[in-house]
């Protein structure tokens, strides 16, 4: 039987050592505390107790069980390794990616048993729900769902993402079998400043499964929970149930009258035997020791739990601290996505979720909403704001100051068909300085929006608009002239120049349009000039 030292005699280390005790294989009992140390010494009066590790290896271990806090596993694990010894460590196997990936390739190196403490995958309901979605028997898998709260020790030395997430995601990753392609998160610290207590994170994986992870230090209830929902059947697996720990909840979507109807019956309850996990995982680890082969969490598995908390952790820092400025002194929202050559001028702010492809040039001072698409190659003047949901297609130039309201949808083909290619067909739009286009407004490609014209909310313009002229309705049609701070121009039709009662501007006929009078000079309207 290997000689193993489990190092930390704290509530959970001390689990560790009564089954290694009762196995026959616990050695050395390692702990800083005095008064744990007797404690430990009183209850294990076969084994030596030690102040540290490097005492218990210098009497001769084989293997190492590390229960210590979550930010000593890192060392431990090394000195044990490099010790010659085989490791158990609890998870987390270190509070770093990159940590982990030099301790899993040490461990290779040396030969040496790697083992993390994903406790749920020596639990019999956890490999009987392993059964059930391997066999198809939940049909295909949708989406997962995995709460793990409580209200318990507040740690200082890592998030609750680090503290209670390991187990959960390990899970998702083995039931699913991929890693995920599209990660978010978000969280809050109540307790201690910059230390999370909940965190919330959202996995997308290519094969189109969600999952879902909900984690809490400060929960009035206890609550273990995932479910796993398919096609045919949801499996709900409650570690906190009293009797039942996996359920099976058959269900089906009817249509009737063209909408669905849920039909709902009991659970069926799913036996799977009462077999102590822990004792199974230390009985595992004894095996492995014996056999040389690969532990079922092992540290590879423990490096693929690591990459999705490492990048969980990365989408909470960015949400609580500020965007790093980008060397044009733009700021663009970490959830957008700016491709290669893409020029941003200074002080242009690019808001949630939005895109700017290649070859675009946005000028300076500039505002972009949420969910903007621009490009590609398209021009965007200095000062120009671009509310939510717009794109802003190829063949589209906004000059400066223009404003785009919210959803205004620009075209840049006049018959496109989807099996057509039509590209090399372009027709360009051009919307000139200081013009404002209203909310669910539609451009139709090829026409000119006229300097300080103004387009209606909702307005579908077919043709071109004169500078300062407001129009509205399907078709647009001319109401009148605007000013270019954004009021009504009244006066043209009796016979003087148009004036702007809020500003006092005047403007005279000028082409199609109008134009202001330099100095506020008199003159004459052109007749005619109202119509189009």
């Amino acid at each position: 039987m290997p000689r193993i030292a489990c190092v930390g005699a704290g509530p959970w280390g001390r689990k560790l050592c009564q089954h290694f005790h009762e196995l026959g294989a616990l050695a050395f009992v390692c702990e800083p505390d005095p008064a744990a140390r007797e404690l430990a010494a009183q209850r294990w009066r076969d084994a030596r107790v030690a102040a540290d590790l490097t005492t218990a290896l210098a009497g001769g271990v084989d293997a190492v069980a590390i229960a210590s806090p979550a930010d000593t596993h890192g060392p431990l694990v090394r000195e044990a390794l490099l010790a010659g010894c085989d490791v158990l460590v609890e998870k987390p196997l270190c509070l770093s990616l990159a940590e982990g990936r030099e301790l899993v390739a040490l461990a290779e190196a040396h030969g040496r048993v790697l083992m993390v403490g994903h406790l749920l995958w020596y639990h019999p309901a956890v490999l009987r729900l392993q059964e059930l979605v391997a066999s198809g028997a939940l049909g295909r898998i949708r989406y997962v769902h995995a709460n793990r709260l409580s209200f318990g020790r507040i740690r200082r030395a890592e998030d609750v993402l680090w503290s209670f997430a390991p187990h959960d995601v390990s899970l998702i990753l083995g039931l699913l079998g991929e890693q995920p392609d599209r990660i978010a998160a978000s969280g809050a610290s109540f307790v201690h400043e910059g230390v999370w207590d909940l965190a919330v994170a959202s996995l997308g994986f290519p094969s189109g499964v969600r999952a879902h992870l909900l984690v809490s230090r400060l929960h009035p209830v206890k609550e273990q929970r995932l479910v796993v929902i398919g096609e045919r059947r949801m499996a709900v697996f409650d570690d906190t149930a009293k009797d039942v720990k996996l359920r099976l909840y058959p269900y089906e979507i009817e249509w009737s009258g063209r909408m669905p109807v849920p039909r709902r019956e009991d659970f069926e309850p799913i036996l799977t035997g009462h077999a102590e996990p822990l004792l199974r995982e230390c009985e595992h680890f004894l095996a492995r020791i014996a056999d040389r082969r690969p532990p079922r969490t092992d540290g590879r598995e423990a490096l693929r739990v690591l990459e999705v908390l490492d990048a969980c952790q990365r989408k909470l820092t960015a949400r609580s601290e500020p965007a790093a400025p980008r060397p044009d002194g733009a700021f663009v929202h970490e959830s957008s996505y700016v491709d290669e050559d893409v020029e941003i001028g200074l002080g242009t702010r690019v808001w949630h979720f939005s895109h700017l492809l290649a070859g675009t040039r946005i000028g300076s001072g500039c505002s972009l909403g949420q969910n903007v698409v621009v490009g590609p190659r398209v021009r965007v003047g200095d000062g120009v704001k671009i509310q939510n949901n717009v794109t802003v297609v190829e063949g589209v130039t906004l000059e400066s100051d223009v404003f785009c309201g919210p959803s205004v949808v620009f075209t840049n083909v006049h018959n496109p068909r989807s099996a057509i290619p039509r590209m090399g067909e372009l027709r360009p739009t051009r919307v000139r300085r200081g013009a404002s286009l209203g909310a669910n407004a539609t451009i139709r490609c090829g026409i000119t929006i006229g300097a300080f014209a103004f387009v209606g909310a909702g307005a579908v313009v077919l043709e071109d608009v004169p500078d300062h002229a407001l129009v509205a309705g399907n078709p647009a049609r001319w109401i009148g002239w605007m000013c270019r701070c954004g009021h009504r121009i009244e006066g043209l039709d009796t016979g003087g120049p148009g004036r702007c009662r809020e500003c006092g501007a005047a403007y005279v006929a000028a082409g199609a349009g109008l134009a202001p009078i330099p100095d506020g000079r008199q003159a004459a309207p052109r007749a005619g000039a109202r119509r189009r």
